[in-house]
């Protein structure tokens, strides 16, 4: 039995929401969609790309790749109703250029659609609801992603081997970030300050992490993974060409 099923064989047995969700460490949220979760209907607009065939793709896939990147770390598919889902990217509110562009790249996934920004404490979900984002991102199941594999399509993986950058960009504007360490030296009786900047990118899911590091790897970026005792896996972008070719490609946030 897994995540879902057990939580809602709890609930029918009359627990609460909010019992089934301590005991699964599940949200209250998460359960009710799984309550009213409508199984997918058999796509066949011609206004989804992926409704043409298996060898179609997005309109957009450069702007796909980012979106895949964001949707992978800060992003979540649910059931809305009448077959419809919404696809909802939360991003800090300190980063507004990220959430720009993440309007515009649901826009360019989605065209057909409308998109919406709802304000929470703090961050905001950017919002957009569809018949066919299950079509676009079959990575979508029950529970949070680093409880089941996630793997991509092999026509994803042609986007994400055609627009590398575009798919890092996205992983590292959801769950990564650029900083400048600093140290001092004393050279010739003067002490001076030194600046080295260097990326991270932070998740729990190893697959996701490993979608990460191998796509470094396509484009020529050295990393290492950082040792820590948390579940979380961080990966580092410390060498100078490194730190540059992402400087070039993704830069600080915005």
């Amino acid at each position: 039995m897994n995540t879902r099923e057990r939580a809602l064989a709890l609930v029918a047995q009359g627990r609460s929401l909010n019992s089934v969700s301590k005991e699964m460490g599940v949200s209250r949220y998460a359960i009710r969609s799984w309550q009213t979760r409508i199984e997918p209907l058999e796509c066949v607009s011609r206004s989804c790309p992926r409704c043409q065939g298996v060898l179609s793709t997005p309109e957009n896939p450069a702007a796909y790749a980012y979106l895949l990147g964001l949707y992978l770390g800060d992003g979540c598919i649910s059931a809305h109703r009448k077959g419809v889902y919404i696809m909802r990217i939360v991003l800090d509110n300190a980063w507004p250029g990220i959430i720009d562009e993440c309007e515009g790249a649901l826009r360019a996934a989605r065209p057909d659609n409308s998109v919406f920004r709802v304000q929470k404490q703090g961050c905001v979900a950017v919002t957009s609801t569809s018949k066919h984002w299950l079509c676009l991102f079959p990575q979508h199941g029950p529970g949070m992603k680093h409880t089941r594999k996630i793997a991509l399509e092999p026509w994803q993986q042609a986007i994400v081997d055609a627009h590398s950058w575009e798919f890092i960009r996205g992983l590292i504007h959801s769950d990564g970030c650029r900083i400048t360490n600093w140290t001092t030296r004393t050279v010739a009786g003067e002490r001076k300050r030194y600046e080295y900047p260097r990326y991270f990118f932070t998740n729990t899911s190893s697959d996701i992490v490993r979608l990460f590091t191998d796509t470094l790897d396509r484009v020529g970026v050295e990393w290492k993974p950082l040792n820590q005792s948390r579940a979380a896996v961080t990966i580092s972008v410390a060498r100078k060409a490194s730190v540059a070719l992402m400087d070039l490609h993704v830069g600080p946030k915005y």
